[in-house]
């Protein structure tokens, strides 16, 4: 048994009735990708195009009033979901681009706990999105820092014997994901933080799979940095969050330069206004601030332990169905043990890709490829795989429908 009413949910996400191909429903199974809009995150965003709409921190107009109030509105509202401080939230436009800040802040710093040079370290695992690797081999790059990782387990875990070995005195950044976004695996992040504070570390921790599906206090994680995307969460494309602490916030350099991020200007020089401002250069992204507002509210009606709950029951019957398809291959965790409502599986003798097609051919929407994942493909020995995520309106008829679709699939190619 799922807990929420996935029927009214449905109600409020506009999409749901449209008709697929062949006229079938849609069976979306793609949130870890992207996830749906409610009718309540698109109203919040007209609302401020029709009555708010004016660059924020900038008129002393009325309309540039409530616009900033909007907006201050949103990271209050993101602060509290969070457990956070307002002053702590940095609006982005995605949790890309919340890495890319992180790792070129940390390089424009010459001194201090962000400085890395040769000999320094930075910690990652196989199992990263490229948006928490590649930023950072970049930083090594231009540092001469060294890459070193957690190797991931057949089963989809994070490898943690070798732990006292990667962590040192040398090890300067730690970034690691909360749930893959290929596996579903939900690593042990406070465990792992506790023992990088003892080193010294910073922590940096990609949540963009964890946010959206689970109450995720950053308070008690014990990281430093935090990002996630808006547009997993029911919000709106083109935001993102960087949580941090306030004390590294305020060390740190910024990472774009303009208008609204500064506090004094000559022509010679210029002074950094205090976070969050100081990385938000320019006009920030206004409306979409507050239809995430909006998706955090919606979800907060619901409530994060039911989401997850009903995640959790999806998933294991998931789990249940697929594995009694021939030929199927899950690739990550088998049971529920710190496990999301992610799910990747490979078919005998059919391409990712082309299995895909098929599916899309009963209106399910899945993921195929690598997932922006290529080390961790490469460390199962597969070019891509087949993937379902779910959230809060789909339902176990969602599941059965994939089932059925994949022993459609396996006809079709005539794979026994």
């Amino acid at each position: 048994m799922t807990l929420l009413d996935v029927a009214t949910i449905k109600a409020d996400f506009p999409i749901f009735e449209k008709r697929m191909r062949n006229d079938a429903r849609l069976v979306y199974l793609d949130s870890g990708a992207t996830s749906q809009k409610p009718r309540q995150v698109m109203a919040a965003e007209q609302y401020f195009y029709t009555h708010q709409n004016a660059a924020v921190h900038r008129g002393s107009h009325l309309l540039a009033e409530e616009a900033s109030a909007a907006y201050e509105g949103a990271r209050e509202t993101v602060a509290a979901f969070l457990g956070a401080k307002s002053d702590e939230i940095i609006f982005t436009k995605s949790a890309t681009e919340s890495l890319n800040l992180l790792a070129y802040s940390f390089s424009n710093t010459a001194t201090g706990r962000f400085a890395l040079g040769v000999g320094d370290e930075i910690l990652l695992s196989e199992m990263e999105h490229h948006a928490n690797l590649i930023p950072w081999q970049q930083l090594a790059k231009r540092t001469g820092a060294t890459l070193k990782w957690f190797d991931v387990t057949p089963d989809g875990r994070l490898d943690l014997s070798q732990i006292d070995q990667l962590l040192s005195a040398r090890t300067k950044i730690v970034a690691l994901t909360h749930q893959s976004n290929v596996l579903g695996t939900i690593n042990p992040i406070t465990e792992i933080a506790k023992k990088a504070k003892e080193c010294g570390a910073l922590f940096v921790l990609d949540a963009c799979q964890s946010v959206p599906h689970f109450a995720t206090d950053v308070s008690k994680l014990g990281v430093d940095f935090v990002t996630f995307s808006g547009h997993k969460m029911l919000g709106p494309t083109g935001i993102g969050v960087l949580w941090g602490r306030s004390e590294l916030l305020a060390e740190m350099q910024p990472f774009l330069f303009g208008g609204s991020m500064i506090e004094t200007v000559t022509m010679e020089s210029a002074t950094w206004a205090p976070a969050p401002r100081k990385f938000e250069a320019g006009v920030p992204n206004m409306a979409q601030a507050v239809g995430l507002a909006a998706a955090i509210n919606y979800l907060e009606a619901i409530g994060m332990d039911k989401v997850h709950e009903h995640e959790v029951a999806l998933t294991q019957y998931a789990l249940e169905g697929l594995q009694t398809i021939k030929g199927l291959t899950i690739i990550g965790p088998t049971n529920m043990d710190s496990r999301g409502g992610v799910l990747s599986f490979a078919l005998d003798g059919i391409h990712p890709h082309d299995g895909g097609q098929v599916l899309d051919q009963y209106g399910i929407a899945v993921r195929t490829g690598h997932h922006c994942a290529w080390p961790l493909m490469r460390k199962y020995g597969v070019s891509g795989t087949t993937r379902a995520s779910f959230y809060i309106y789909n339902d176990l008829a969602d599941i059965d429908a994939l089932v059925t679709g994949i022993e459609a699939t396996k006809k079709y190619f005539k794979v026994s």
